[in-house]
């Protein structure tokens, strides 16, 4: 069934908010550099109309979100991520992204998403990579540099896939948002969302895409989570042929590369070692080590040299 509450907030919530004026700039820019032409706005008057007529239905979870809604508020997350982070405009750099992260993408539970998935480079030395709702993938350049091969850089992408396949950014919503969002939209009926309604229906929507980027770029997932998105990216690594082991080796250099106490990935994420003890059980029994493969390190140079 469709989410009327989610209709309403994306009707109202996108075309309010003073502080996204510029986003379907900013997310064209995205398309742009990422290789896509499929990013543009459509018109939300049977969305409106939709969550009028179905207010006595509204779903009081978020499992009924719709792809197209997802996608909406994935994108509206992935406007604020661009402004905190530049870009890295290099799209031979980007192009080499998306197609390892589509080859990913396509060994995964979810392998599509409401006008796909996009990865993009994101142009700062901070070690950080974000995954917005319906697929919209951020990998900074220190992150690419950190990694030795393609097969870490595979388990970047493939951890943040893992959530995106289990919906861990809009699970970062609170309820309170949407049961204050559900007592508006209940209370007005069928009538004309109007001053006051649409004033809080935006700012619950604000509130909402705030706490799934706050949780993105400063608290982080919880434990179970990242367990979670570990689990997945070391399955979706197995059916595509990268070694699951980089995962841990991705962690291990962090410990020795990335300061404590530094923002960015260290300050988002479980402690390091934590995680490749939570990992560890997670590897199959019989994993031999993989042997180096000349054709992906020879394509992993030269991402390094198109940064």
């Amino acid at each position: 069934m469709k989410h009327p509450l989610l209709s309403t907030l994306l009707a109202l919530g996108l075309t309010a908010c003073a502080d996204m004026k510029d986003l379907n700039k900013v997310v064209s820019g995205i398309a742009t550099v990422a290789g896509s032409s499929a990013l543009g706005f459509v018109p939300y008057g049977s969305e409106i109309g939709s969550a009028m007529r179905a207010t006595t239905a509204v779903a009081k979870t978020l499992e009924d979100i719709t792809p197209s809604q997802e996608y909406y508020i994935g994108r509206t997350v992935s406007a604020g991520i661009v402004s905190r982070y530049p870009v890295r405009d290099k799209p031979t750099a980007n192009h080499y992204l998306n197609t390892l992260g589509q080859v990913l993408v396509m060994a995964s539970d979810k392998p599509s998403t409401f006008k796909g998935y996009h990865f993009l480079l994101l142009d700062t030395d901070e070690v950080v990579a974000f995954a917005a709702p319906s697929g919209f993938v951020f990998v900074s350049k220190g992150m690419v540099k950190l990694c030795k091969n393609e097969d870490d850089l595979a388990a970047v992408l493939a951890h943040e896939i893992g959530h995106v396949q289990n919906s861990h950014a809009l699970a970062a919503i609170s309820t309170s948002r949407i049961t204050s969002a559900l007592t508006v939209i209940a209370a007005e009926g069928t009538k004309t969302f109007v001053g006051g309604p649409i004033g809080e229906l935006t700012r619950v929507f604000e509130g909402s895409i705030d706490d799934i980027t706050q949780t993105l770029v400063n608290k982080g997932y919880a434990r179970g989570q990242e367990n979670e998105a570990d689990a997945t990216a070391i399955k979706i690594m197995q059916r595509v042929g990268y070694d699951p082991a980089a995962l841990i080796r991705v962690l291990d250099t962090m410990k020795t590369k990335v300061k404590p106490g530094s923002t960015g990935f260290m300050s988002t994420h479980p402690p390091v070692n934590d995680r490749i003890a939570d990992i560890r059980p997670l590897l199959p029994q019989s994993l031999a080590a993989m042997a180096a493969n000349a054709n992906r390190d020879k394509r992993f140079g030269k991402l390094l040299k198109a940064l």
